[in-house]
């Protein structure tokens, strides 16, 4: 994935072990730039650099332009972790284009003490770094275990950019061909484990052809919504071990979003327009048309089925689209974001 920032608030920590951690030996001391990064840098070998900050910011110039290759994970002062790209790229790197260093303290300049086979730990004060990236000081959920952030980076390569768009392709045609491969093995296990919920919880369910199981425990009088109509659903999400992960109760209102457009997970996509409006029921979804092998923040582990209790509050038409020449620019109108509700 190609991406402008390497900076990634996410909204919930994750623990766990992490392999770039093998590339910060205890004995190795923090060397430290003017600009208050503290850093150690390691070669291929695994052998701590004696890196220069001068002499590496000049190696860098001629490199900026080029797309970098790497990996990366942050962690708080309390040493959980944040952010694993290789969890979330499936252990692929993230690609980065390399920029001029425009402000000392912060990540490009991180950065520009490595060159490919490079492992790099990095330490900075986690509001400069923030402030230094974002404009805003670091979110109240990276502060409370402390105002330190550690940067593990490991760069795989530095490459022109036809060779990075060439390298990208292929990663993204190896990262599809693995989830499918996942998908199909995990497939008969997430059927299994939702049979056996069903039986032990004497749930008298219905299956789409996808593998959603669903119980509509109260019907509804209402139409049933369709692609691109707007839904308001009041809803708890629990793992099968009976732990919620999240409610509309917590956000204090319904969600609303458009049926179909790929802004919740596909399992709600297809599991709402089952519902008549004012219907309430229970949804068993497949981590496949959940969160799959990749989870979901420190709530959600990988290959998890979830249960829904939904109730589908209110069906309305989808806004109407203005007309071409009244959209900005003159284009077509915009698709929807991708994501998913809020916390879910």
């Amino acid at each position: 994935m190609l991406r402008n920032s390497l900076l990634l608030w996410p909204a919930a920590l994750v623990a766990g072990a992490i392999a770039l951690n093998a590339c910060n030996p205890a004995d190795a001391k923090f060397a430290k730039t003017k600009s208050g990064i503290e850093y150690k840098v390691f070669g291929k070998d695994g052998k701590a650099k004696d890196i220069k900050p001068e002499t590496a910011e000049a190696a860098y110039k001629k490199n900026v332009g080029q797309i970098i290759a790497l990996h990366v994970e942050y962690r708080t002062a309390k040493d959980s972790v944040l952010f694993q790209s290789r969890k979330q790229q499936m252990g692929f790197p993230v690609r980065v284009p390399l920029q001029e260093v425009a402000r000392k303290g912060g990540l490009e300049e991180a950065i520009s003490l490595l060159q490919p086979g490079d492992s790099g730990v990095f330490r900075f004060n986690a509001d400069s770094l923030s402030i230094k990236t974002t404009g805003q000081p670091a979110p109240p959920q990276i502060k409370k275990h402390g105002n330190t952030m550690t940067l593990f980076v490991k760069v795989d390569a530095i490459q022109n950019q036809a060779d990075a768009m060439a390298a990208q392709q292929k990663a993204m045609q190896d990262m599809q061909a693995k989830m499918k491969a996942h998908e199909d093995k995990q497939k008969p296990l997430d059927d299994k484990t939702i049979q056996e919920y069903v039986q032990k919880n004497n749930l008298q369910t219905q299956k789409t052809a996808s593998g959603i199981y669903y119980v509509i425990t109260q019907p509804g009088t209402g139409p049933k919504p369709t692609p691109g109509q707007i839904v308001s659903v009041n809803y708890s999400g629990k793992l099968l071990s009976g732990k919620e992960f999240d409610s509309s109760a917590k956000q204090g209102r319904p969600i609303e979003f458009p049926i179909g457009v790929g802004q919740v997970i596909p399992g709600w996509d297809e599991g709402i327009p089952l519902l008549n409006k004012g219907s309430k029921a229970i949804l068993l979804i497949p981590s496949s048309l959940a969160y799959g092998q990749r989870g979901a923040g420190a709530d959600i582990p990988a290959d998890a089925v979830l249960r829904f209790d939904v109730e589908l509050v209110d069906v309305k038409a989808a806004p109407p689209q203005p007309p071409m020449g009244m959209m900005p620019g003159g284009g077509a109108p915009q698709g929807a974001p991708q994501g998913a509700p809020q916390g879910k």
